[in-house]
């Protein structure tokens, strides 16, 4: 037979074998909870992380080195004045850490006329279709689209008018750039 003592001692380890696994058991749940949390954490910063590019997309967009301004009437919203930019497009580079993207680019969908996939410079614009206004880098790339708008010169006249055209502006960010 076990005696009093000895019976003492076994109920005293069964108590703490049991209160160690009553334990692990609540920082196991702990755990299950926390991970569960975060999960659902880095999927919201994902979408924070994408709606950010998004909005600064927008405002690089609407910049005073690219907005159209008054310059075509009433001040637009995501209207890029491709002359500005054509003008601007050398000294633009060094913006790239300003905005803090590792790349921008702006490219006319349409109308799709005939040279809509070469690149702009100063001697094809504006029968051309891509600007690069910083050389992009490796990142992710959000586009959002805009009016292309520019003054043009109505032929065999003397007559000046706006056009305006449909585009996309393209920025990556990431490795160099916000990310």
């Amino acid at each position: 037979m076990i005696s009093g003592n000895k019976k003492a001692q076994v109920k005293m380890q069964q108590t703490a074998f049991m209160l160690i696994a009553v334990t692990i058991f609540l920082v196991m749940a702990g755990m299950f909870i926390l991970v569960v949390r975060f999960s659902s954490l880095q999927d919201t910063a994902e979408l924070l992380e994408e709606r950010n590019a998004l909005l600064l997309v927008s405002k690089i967009a609407d910049s005073p080195e690219f907005s159209c301004g008054n310059a075509f009437g009433a001040p637009r919203s995501n209207c890029i004045d491709t002359d500005k930019v054509m003008a601007l497009t050398g000294r633009l580079r060094d913006y790239s850490g300003f905005w803090g993207v590792s790349g921008i680019e702006i490219r006319r969908i349409y109308p799709a006329e005939a040279g809509t996939r070469d690149e702009c410079t100063l001697e094809n614009y504006p029968e051309c279709g891509k600007i690069t206004v910083v050389p992009s880098e490796q990142g992710t790339g959000v586009s959002n689209f805009v009016s292309l708008c520019r003054k043009e010169q109505e032929q065999n006249s003397s007559r000046i008018y706006d056009r305006c055209e449909i585009g996309k502006i393209i920025v990556t960010y990431g490795e160099g750039g916000r990310g």
